[in-house]
This record gives C-alpha cells, structure tokens and sequence, in this order.
C-alpha cells in the first residue's frame, strides 16, 4: 500500500467522524481497508518466510 492510500483512508475516516460518508466513499474506504490489510499480511508473511530457525 502506498502512502497516498493510507493518506486517503485517514482522510475518509476522519471524514466520516466529522460530517458522514457517502455511498461511494464508504465503498472506497472499505476497498482501501481490505488493500492495506492484505498488504500487512503480505508483510508479515513474507518476514515469516524469511525467518531461520537455528539450534
């Protein structure tokens, strides 16, 4: 994930705190949510993976 799309998730949700979301922004928001989420598990999968085990 970018940082333009963590700048807009912020944006949206203090948007959403502030005055309400439309239908669209609610799509967007949960579309960027579901990005980053995955991009973390990306991260940490790919951390796990590279991860070796010495005895």
């Amino acid at each position: 994930m970018t940082e333009e799309g963590i700048k807009r998730i912020n944006e949206l949700y203090h948007k959403s705190k502030d005055v309400g979301l439309t239908p669209e922004e609610k799509e967007e928001q949960a579309r960027l949510r579901q990005e980053y989420i995955q991009s973390v598990r990306n991260n940490l999968k790919s951390m796990l993976d590279n991860i070796e085990v010495v005895d």
